[in-house]
């Protein structure tokens, strides 16, 4: 059990922190983060949270338009996850794009704040069609645990576990969790931070599928179905500098108890 009181939460990230995959918008979304601050408010009541993240937001532009009204609301938990969105471009430099998180965990840490991140699973496991990108994943999880571990920073390993590739924890655009995938990252960042009542049950495999996985031609098939239903149309709007985030702001930009709406 942590001793220490976490009172003001604000998550700070991309499309995964909005919770793209965990309802919709015309309902709302949901997300691993809004299942974190629900998981924090069972253990203090308190607790008021924040969400930054926007969808289709790069490392550097999470820094340049988040950091700063993040710090401004003084919190004592932050979670920074961000740099999907670039490994997925051609210019791609890990290094970079660690920078920009590491700058994010100094300031954050610095002004006293708990951060706590993750590691990202290897993509080739979610869709062979991304195999080539294995490398990038690999290449940025280790950079992450290098900043992490200079600004003690919490680190939950989701990509240690091969559960984190099951098809049942993705959405049909395998770029983003499910809602059971969201409670499965809520649950690992809760068990890194040692939240009360955290364990490692996250990590266990789920019961094996009513309907086994396709396989040759069916297989086959089901790739190029996802390549033109979901990877065609996201390479369009790179192709055209367009991103899913044009005309999204921050879902819930005040710290406010959580279960209530924050209203800009």
């Amino acid at each position: 059990m942590t001793e220490t009181r976490f009172l003001r939460y604000v998550a700070l990230g991309d499309s995964q922190t909005e919770g793209i995959g965990d309802g919709d918008d015309r309902t709302g979304l949901r997300g691993w983060a809004d299942r974190l601050a629900e998981r924090l408010a069972r253990a203090e009541p308190e607790v008021r949270y924040a969400n930054l993240a926007v969808r289709g937001r790069l490392a550097g532009q999470v820094r340049a338009q988040q950091l700063a009204p993040a710090l401004a609301l003084r919190p004592d938990l932050t979670t920074v996850v961000a740099g999907v969105n670039d490994l997925l471009r051609p210019g791609f430099d890990a290094d970079e794009v660690a920078a920009q998180l590491e700058a994010m965990f100094a300031e954050l840490t610095a002004s006293g704040a708990r951060v706590a991140t993750l590691t990202f699973p290897d993509v080739a496991r979610i869709t062979p069609l991304a195999r080539p990108l294995a490398p990038r994943v690999a290449a940025l999880n280790d950079r992450i645990r290098d900043a992490a571990q200079r600004h003690g920073v919490v680190v939950a390993e989701t990509s240690h576990h091969d559960v984190v590739t099951d098809p049942r924890l993705w959405s049909p655009d395998r770029l983003h969790a499910s809602a059971l995938g969201h409670d499965r990252i809520a649950a690992a960042v809760a068990h890194a931070l040692g939240l009360p009542g955290s364990d490692d049950a996250w990590t266990h495999p789920l019961p094996p599928p009513d309907v086994p996985r396709p396989a040759g031609l069916r297989a086959a098939a089901t790739e190029a179905r996802w390549a033109a239903g979901f990877l065609g149309p996201w390479i369009g709007r790179r192709l055209l500098g367009r991103s899913s985030g044009d005309g999204h702001e921050a879902k819930r930009p005040l710290l406010t108890a959580v279960g209530s709406a924050s209203v800009p």
